[in-house]
C-alpha cells in the first residue's frame, strides 16, 4: 500500500501549482484566484525507491462561512484524518497570516507527521523574510518555489524520511481475491460488507492489512478465497468529516491500491451521482475490475424493463465503465448478494487472461488486413505487431510507425474488437501504441 501524502494550506498559497511540479504534469487546475481546487486530487509519484500517493486538498479556511471555503476546509480535514504525512504550504509574499497559526494549531493535534513549506520564495529578499514563520514552533521550515521547481528535491527528501521502510508491510495474501467495497456514505456498504461475509462462511477473521489502521476480513465461499480489503475503514464511525462525501473518494483511493476488484455501491433511490463517477473512475484509472452494485433495489418500483433502463442511464453517465458488470441487490434483505461472488470470479478470471501468441497473431493478422488506421498528416500509419506484456488488467502494445498518428476511436475500435475475440467484456482492457524501433 503506498504512503498517503497531503498538501494542506489556505487558498490562493499555490498547493496545486506544488501537486503539478512533484508529479510531474498538469492535473490539478492552477489559477491565481482563491477557491479554485473544489475537488481532491491526487497522482502517484515515483521517485527513484520512493513511491507515494499525493493527494491536493482546497483551502483550508478554519473560520470561514463561505460555503465552497466551508466545504474545502472539510476536504483537508479528511485529508489530515486520513494521510500519512501532510505538507503544510504558506505563503511568502502574503507572510504568517492568523489562519496559518489556526491550522498549524489543528495539524500539532492531528498527531501526524507535518513538513512545514513556504511556497513563493522566488527571490533572496523573500527568502530572507521567512523567518517570522519559525514562531509557529516547528524546527525547519523549506522554502520551495512550485512555479520554478526550487526545494522540491528538499520536500521529496524529507518525505522519504518520514515513509517507514516497505519491509515492514504485511506481505498481501495472494491466493484470496481482494474485493474492495467502496462508494459514497450511507449507500450501504456496511450491510454489503456483513451480509457477503454471512453467506455460507467457512471462516472469517479480522487480518492486518498492510496499512496502520486497516483490517483485512478473509473469508471462503465454496472453497474459494476472498480477502476484503479494510472492513474496519468501511465500518468506522463517529468522526464528523467521515460522514461527507469526499471521504469515500480518500477511502477509494487507499482500497484500490490493493485490490482485485472494486464493488462500486450506489444508492438504487438516487441513481448514480458525480460522486459515484468519481469513484468508479479511480478504480477505472487504476486498471481494476468494476462491478457496480445497485443497492436497495428492493425500494424501487419496477416495471418489466426497470433494471435495462436503469443500466443503460448508468452506463450513459459512467461511460468509461461501459464493459463493467450491473447487478441490481438488495444488502439489507439479502437479495441477489451471493451473485455478487459469482461476478467477482469471473471479472477476475479475466483480468488474469494471458493470450497465447499464436492466437494474438492470427487475430491481429486479421484485422489488420480489413482495419487500417486513418492517413496522418499525409502519412499511411502502418501497425507492424502486437504483443500483450502483462496482465490484471490485460496490456497489449502495439508497435507502429507513427503512434502519435493514432486516433482514439480507432484504439477505442480496437480494443473493441480484442474483448470480442478474447472474451474480456467484463474488465478493463489497456492498449499502447509504440514507435517500432528500427534496428
Amino acid at each position: 500500500m503506498k504512503p498517503i501524502v497531503a498538501i494542506v494550506g489556505r487558498p490562493n498559497v499555490g498547493k496545486s501549482c506544488l501537486f503539478n511540479k512533484i508529479i510531474g504534469r498538469k492535473k490539478a487546475i492552477v489559477k491565481d484566484e482563491p477557491g479554485v481546487t473544489r475537488d481532491l486530487n491526487y497522482g502517484d509519484v515515483v521517485d527513484g525507491s520512493l513511491t507515494f500517493t499525493l493527494i491536493d486538498t482546497g483551502g483550508f479556511e478554519p473560520d470561514t462561512k463561505d460555503e465552497i471555503l466551508a466545504k474545502v476546509r472539510e476536504q483537508a480535514r479528511v485529508a489530515i484524518e486520513d494521510a500519512d504525512i501532510i505538507i503544510f504550504l504558506m505563503d511568502a509574499r502574503q507572510g504568517l497570516v492568523q489562519n496559518d497559526t489556526d491550522v498549524a494549531g489543528i495539524l500539532r493535534k492531528a498527531g501526524k507527521p507535518v513538513i512545514y513549506a513556504v511556497n513563493k520564495v522566488d527571490t533572496p529578499r523573500v527568502k530572507d523574510n521567512i523567518g517570522e514563520f519559525f514562531s509557529l514552533g516547528m524546527k525547519e521550515i523549506i522554502p520551495v518555489s512550485a512555479e520554478h521547481g526550487m526545494g522540491i528535491d528538499e520536500l521529496l527528501d524529507k518525505i522519504r524520511e518520514f515513509i517507514p521502510e516497505t519491509k515492514e508491510e504485511i506481505k498481501e495474501d495472494v491466493e484470496r481475491i481482494k474485493i474492495s467495497v467502496i462508494g459514497r456514505p450511507n449507500v450501504g456498504k456496511s450491510t454489503l460488507v456483513n451480509k457477503l461475509l454471512g453467506y455460507e462462511r467457512v471462516m472469517t477473521s479480522p487480518v492486518a492489512g498492510t496499512t496502520r489502521d486497516s483490517i483485512d476480513t478473509a473469508f471462503d465461499v465454496d472453497e474459494r478465497k476472498y480477502l476484503l480489503i479494510d472492513t474496519a475503514g468501511i465500518r468506522q464511525k463517529g468522526k464528523i468529516s467521515r460522514a461527507v462525501e469526499q471521504y469515500s473518494v480518500m477511502q477509494a483511493i487507499r482500497s484500490i491500491d490493493r485490490c482485485n476488484v472494486a464493488l462500486i455501491v450506489i444508492d438504487a433511490e438516487e441513481g448514480i451521482t458525480e460522486q459515484d463517477e468519481r469513484v468508479a473512475g479511480i478504480a477505472y484509472e487504476n486498471g481494476k475490475g468494476c462491478v457496480i452494485v445497485v443497492n436497495k433495489w428492493d425500494a424501487v418500483e419496477k416495471t418489466t424493463n426497470t433494471a435495462k433502463e436503469y443500466e443503460e442511464r448508468i452506463k450513459w453517465r459512467a461511460k468509461f465503465l461501459q464493459f463493467a458488470p450491473v447487478i441490481f441487490v438488495s444488502a439489507l434483505k439479502g437479495q441477489r448478494v451471493k451473485k455478487i461472488i459469482d461476478v467477482v470470479d469471473e471479472v477476475n478470471k479475466q483480468l488474469s487472461t494471458r493470450v497465447q501468441t499464436s492466437l494474438l497473431n492470427k487475430f491481429f493478422n486479421e484485422f489488420a488486413k480489413t482495419h487500417q488506421p486513418p492517413v496522418y498528416k499525409s502519412k499511411e500509419i502502418k501497425i507492424y505487431y502486437i504483443t500483450q506484456i502483462s496482465t490484471n488488467p490485460p496490456t497489449f502494445v502495439a508497435f507502429t510507425n507513427y503512434p502519435e498518428g493514432i486516433h482514439f476511436s480507432y484504439k477505442r475500435f480496437f480494443i473493441n474488437k480484442i474483448r470480442e475475440e478474447f472474451g474480456l467484456d467484463k474488465i478493463p482492457v489497456r492498449l499502447i501504441f509504440r514507435k517500432r524501433e528500427r534496428g
